[in-house]
């Protein structure tokens, strides 16, 4: 899955890759070339007197060291601007992807989990490209080169790497087998921790109004354990990882001083080439560490590129079809032909044959009781799930034959829980309505009963809103959504249970508001209260997934048991009627 990523990210980038491969090239072979010309001087400079060799020679290393500094600088910031460049470019790639996701790939996934796999995972598909090109590039030049090298100064000293590279490898092969578990747990343990984390940060309210703080704390605690405890065993093998190749890399200096010294006693080599010999052999046991060390993190980049790609390569339930309508003939008429839905995996079906007609100019309300489907219901017309039998027409399209932005901006969705995003009023009303002027926002917030706690502030329109509204109470946040609602004109409003943190008062004069405001337009209310719908042209009412009612607030009340039930549990039939 590694390769299968980069490939794909990493064709634009062509040119800088051959550059960097052209830098590390240049500065592998500088590398290998100096401890031949430190031999030089001192077996024809050094050995023999000649000051004018080692000034000539000394002048060339010096040549050579500027060389491989400038090329390796050169393939430091290419390769790091390159990767830098591919984790972007991935984090783009899996936010798009997952703005095309409804909310069913959203669910199959999980939101701590996708924002693991934004953040971490990229991060670390990112270090494997950078430590390629700074690193692994470099490496089989240096280790081959090096071998050749040591094998023009001495064959039989040479023999010691076959003794040696094996034990390295060995080693190396065990720390591997060690390690690579343990990187594949990581990335599911941070998943664990970002969700209890997340959880909590959402649920703050929930766990202080519950006295919970201390189960809570035991609960991060325990994950938190869970993945310290990894980490630490990953840093226990880690601790024994670089003493161990220290002692390798020195025993095998010590045995070539040894070996090397009984050459050079029988006259069979020169001091000058020892020392070159030493150092390639250090270049080439270091050429190998660094490649090996890439190879430790391997496992976890092709972890965390599983579930990159696994992102990447989830195809959207609601697809728009290649033909798609850009125009909606009937503005704002919606109809419902024997629609259902069943989420995956579910026994039971959520909504069965939901069958109606919501004119342009009427209001429909939907009630029901808690789990009664009404959400799900109103869901399908954004097409935030799409039906799983049955058809759901918008604007005299059948939805999935319409074009997903046309579809989207036909209609003002306020959903249940209305969510701001940190900016201002402004910038929030504006998300309806990009190119909004002040005036049209003034009069969307007059509309939503919201314009007078924002005249209070001295701010006004530019009175700071936190993420998610966390600044101003459920019922501002509320007629704020609204407001955003209202100030792009739909031909369609669907307000999901959007009145609920109104007081009775607030409530009825948002509606009444909005009956003015939406004039010729389609509105469709999912209610709790009978008293924010006893108006409405047309009610139905869900039962455990079915429309088992349909008709305006007295004739239900005199025909319809389960809706004289809610009616009953709210208001005496006196009120009501």
């Amino acid at each position: 899955m590694l390769i299968k990523l980069l490939r794909r990210y990493l064709k634009p980038y062509k040119g800088a890759i051959g550059l960097v491969l052209l830098c590390q090239t240049i500065q592998a072979i500088a590398s290998l070339y100096l401890p031949t010309l430190n031999a030089n001087i001192i077996d024809e400079g050094v050995a023999v007197g000649d000051t004018g060799y080692i000034w000539r020679t000394g002048g060339v290393m010096l040549a050579v060291s500027f060389g491989q500094i400038l090329t390796s600088l050169g393939a430091v910031y290419l390769g790091a601007r390159t990767a830098m460049s591919v984790g972007r470019d991935v984090r783009a790639g899996l936010f798009s992807q997952v703005q095309t996701f409804s909310a069913r790939e959203v669910a199959k996934f999980g939101a701590p989990s996708l924002i693991t796999r934004t953040t971490n995972d990229v991060q670390q598909v990112q270090m494997i490209v950078l430590m390629t090109f700074v690193i692994i590039i470099s490496a089989p030049i240096v280790m081959v080169g090096g071998v050749v090298m040591a094998l023009r100064h001495d064959v039989k000293l040479s023999g010691l790497l076959l003794i040696i590279i094996p034990i390295l490898a060995v080693f190396l092969a065990i720390m591997m087998r060690l390690m690579a578990p343990k990187f594949q747990l990581m990335q599911t343990t941070i998943d664990k921790v970002n969700r209890v984390l997340r959880e909590q940060i959402t649920g703050i309210r929930v766990i202080r109004a519950f006295v919970r703080d201390q189960s809570e704390r035991e609960r991060f605690d325990g994950v938190n354990h869970e993945l310290t405890k990894l980490q630490l065993s990953i840093g226990y093998i880690f601790s024994l990882f670089f003493p161990a190749i220290m002692l390798i890399m020195n025993l095998t200096s010590v045995a070539v001083i040894w070996f090397g010294g009984k050459r050079i006693e029988s006259g069979g080599m020169e001091i000058g080439s020892l020392t070159a010999f030493i150092t390639y052999l250090m270049q080439i046991l270091m050429s190998v560490l660094m490649a090996a060390m890439m190879f430790f993190f391997v496992p976890r980049a092709e972890v965390c590129a599983k579930r990159i790609v696994e992102v990447l390569d989830t195809q959207t339930s609601v697809e728009e079809v290649p033909d798609a309508a850009q125009v909606l003939p009937q503005p704002g008429h919606l109809e419902m032909r024997g629609a259902a839905f069943r989420y995956p995996g579910a026994e039971h079906p959520v909504l069965q044959d939901i069958t109606f007609e919501a004119p342009a100019g009427k209001t429909t309300a939907i009630i029901g009781a808690t789990g009664s489907g009404k959400t799900t219901l109103v869901n399908l017309i954004p097409r935030l799930f799409d039906a799983t039998s049955g058809s759901v027409v918008v604007g005299g399209v059948d939805a999935k034959q319409a074009a997903l932005q046309t579809l989207w901006a036909s209609m003002g969705v306020v959903p249940q829980k209305p969510y701001l995003f940190s900016g201002t009023v402004a910038s929030n009303v504006r998300y309806g309505k990009p190119d909004a002027t002040d005036e049209e926002i003034w009069a969307a917030l007059e509309v939503a009963e919201a314009a007078e706690f924002v005249r209070e502030h001295e701010d006004g329109l530019e009175m700071e809103i936190a993420q998610g509204g966390t600044n101003v109470s459920g019922g501002q946040r509320q007629r704020l959504a609204i407001a955003r609602a209202v100030v792009r004109r739909p031909d369609l409003y669907v307000f999901d249970d959007s009145f609920s943190a109104l007081d009775f008062a607030t409530d009825a004069r948002v509606r009444a508001n909005l009956k003015r405001a939406t004039g010729g337009a389609t509105v469709v209310i999912v209610a709790q209260r009978v008293g924010t719908i006893m108006e409405a042209d047309q009610i139905l009412v869900l039962d455990q997934g079915r429309i088992v009612g349909r008709g305006t607030h007295r004739e239900l009340l005199e025909s319809n048991d389960t809706y004289r039930e809610i009616v009953e549990s709210q208001m005496s039939l006196e009120e009501a009627a």
